[in-house]
């Protein structure tokens, strides 16, 4: 069955959990073959987030952890802050 389309959450946890259920029963998402259901799962919510338009870092509600570049004072080159 295809993905829903849509950016509300109830689409997105509904189409993770038919990916989920699709590599539970056939071992594989899509042409990937991930080695667990841990990785399958992830590999399912990136697959989601980005059909709905959305990055995982802020489906989960905010910037946390995402990467800032920040430019210093002196002119020299922009460094990544974790």
């Amino acid at each position: 069955m295809p993905l829903k389309r849509g950016s509300s959450q109830k689409t997105i946890s509904s189409n993770i959990g038919e990916m989920v259920g699709s590599f539970k029963k056939k071992g594989k998402i899509g042409t990937s073959k991930p080695g667990s259901v841990k990785e399958a799962t992830k590999q399912a919510a990136a697959i989601a987030y980005a059909k709905a338009g959305k990055s995982r870092k802020m489906g989960k509600g905010g910037v946390m952890g995402a990467v800032k570049t920040v430019k210093k004072k002196d002119g020299n080159r922009p460094v990544k802050i974790y």
